[in-house]
Parts: C-alpha cells; structure tokens; sequence
C-alpha cells in the first residue's frame, strides 16, 4: 500500500479526523491522486472513505468550487481507455463529485455556475465512457456507469437544476444507453440508471409530453433489426438493446413503488409522494415493453 499507509491507516483509525500537520491542500491532493489506484485497499478502503467523510463533515464548505473543479478533472483522466486502470480516477471521480454537489444542499454555499460547470463535465464524460466494467478481478468495483448515474442522481436533486437541465440529464442517460458498446449491464448499472431518471420525476417539473417521446427514443432500440429468410439471424440482444431493455424495466419497477429512500428532511419533501406523472409514464413504459417482446408481454386477453 506504499509509505505512507501507515499515515492513512492511523486517519481511518481515527475516525477519519482531519490532521493538523500537514496542509489541507497537500493531503487532498494525495488522497485524489490515489483515488486511481489499482490496489482497492488503497482508493476504496482510504481514499474514498476518508474523502467522502471530510465533504459530509464540510471541511470543503469554504473551498467546495474549487475542489469540484478539481475533481472533476479526474474525469478526464485516460479518458478513451479500455480496459485500463485509468478508469479508477474517472470513477471515484464522479463519486466524490456527486457528493459535492450533495453538499451543497446542506452548506449552501455554491453558485449555479459550478453547478451547470460540473454537469456539463459529467455529461461529456459520461457519453464518451468506453470502460463500463463493473467488477474487476484482482482489482475491484471500477462502476464508471453506476457512478455516473449517482452523479446524474445528485445533480437532478440541485435547486440548481430546473426544467431545462433536468431534460438534458434525461438525454444524457438516453445517450449513455444507446451509445454502442461490448459491455452487457451485469451490476445493477440499470437499476443505477433508473434511479437517477427517478430522482429527475420526483423534482415534478417535466411533464409527460417531455417524457413519452425520450421512452420512444429507447424504445425504438429494442427493435430487432430485419433481415431475409435466407440470411444468418445476429446475436440478439446487442448490448445496446439488452441494457436498454433492461433500464426501461427497472425503471417500470421504480415508478411502480412509487418512492425511493428518503435521508434527510429535504429528502422526505422530495420523495415522499410518487411522481405526479406516475400514471401516464407507467402506461408508456407497458405500451413499449410489451411492443418489444409481444410473445412474453403481450396484454391480457379479455
């Protein structure tokens, strides 16, 4: 774990209590630097831990524009890569960065500027992601999607956010899903997902005339392409259709319970009722699904 888990170690001890002889500056930018370790011990077991712990305690409030800017630097971090350990940062990146933004709802203390700042990074990020494993062996949880959906998550709960960006991050999950790519959702990058577009109805500022053309756009990749009688079947799913497929039907089951977990106060407000477009989105997602596999969802016969 290197020279200085023995320092890193005694913190986690600790409690994760803030030291006092060394500069803030310096043991962030330590702790950042090995949130792209490959060693889990190293970025799960301290890094992140003791990060997460010092934003939640809002040693950041004074400083939290410009430690997210920061942060989301690491977003960029190998960015293109596949199948490489660069994909560590870019993912305990947008974990610390979500929680940033999360802070804010508490301290109050960011402008929109930094909030629009971050998202547009998260965004773009997010799109061009070509690492979407989840765990790797010898290595741990990368999650770069489930951690960006928590990302999406926290921004959608910004006051910062109002209509207008709350439609953008409901693309940026489209674009996220129908973006080709070789990786199959095997961990819960779905149900990730689906939060995150819940967390976005719950703000009860989109409407179903917003929401019912965004499903059709998935929808549409649930297709199965046509091809003559006398030509080769492809493998069907593609992982497009079979990570869409499988999003839109975590999604139905969200919107099915109605409400998600509720932690704080602002929390209970905003989750504590079910989307006031429940009704009409779930008859969306029942008419797509059941178009996509007839034989298995067809409706019921009277």
């Amino acid at each position: 774990m290197g020279v200085r888990s023995g320092y890193w170690e005694h913190i986690r001890a600790s409690g994760f209590r803030l030291p006092d002889d060394r500069p803030l500056d310096d043991l962030t930018a330590e702790l950042v630097q090995m949130l792209g370790d490959p060693d889990p011990r190293v970025r799960d077991g301290i890094a992140r831990p003791v990060l997460l712990t010092w934003i939640g305690d809002g040693v950041y409030d004074d400083l939290l524009p410009g430690f997210g800017d920061g942060v989301a630097e690491g977003l960029y971090t190998g960015l293109g890569d596949d199948g490489t350990d660069t994909v560590f940062r870019r993912a305990g990146s947008a974990r610390l960065l979500a929680e940033a933004v999360l802070r804010d709802q508490v301290a109050r203390v960011l402008h929109s500027d930094a909030i629009f700042r971050w998202g547009d990074r998260a965004a773009s990020w997010l799109v061009r992601e070509r690492d979407l494993r989840g765990y790797v062996d010898g290595r741990g949880w990368a999650h770069a999607v489930a951690h960006g959906a928590d990302l999406l998550a926290a921004l959608a709960r910004s006051e910062h956010f109002e209509k207008l960006e709350l439609t953008v991050l409901l693309d940026v999950v489209a674009d996220r899903l129908l973006t080709p790519s070789g990786y199959y959702f095997r961990n819960g990058e779905d149900d990730r997902l689906a939060f995150a577009v819940m967390t976005v109805l719950h703000r009860n500022l989109l409407d179903v005339d917003v929401l019912e053309p965004w499903v059709e756009r998935l929808a549409a990749a649930l297709a199965p392409p046509t091809v003559e009688d006398d030509e080769p079947r492809p493998e069907w799913p593609t992982p497009v259709a079979g990570n869409t497929g499988s999003f839109l039907r975590a999604l139905h089951l969200q919107l099915a319970l109605g409400v998600v977990g509720q932690q704080t106060p602002r929390d209970v407000a905003l989750f504590g009722a079910p989307p006031h477009v429940r009704a009409d989105l779930l008859l969306v997602l029942l008419r797509v699904l059941r178009a996509s596999r007839p034989g298995l969802f067809s409706a019921p016969s009277r």
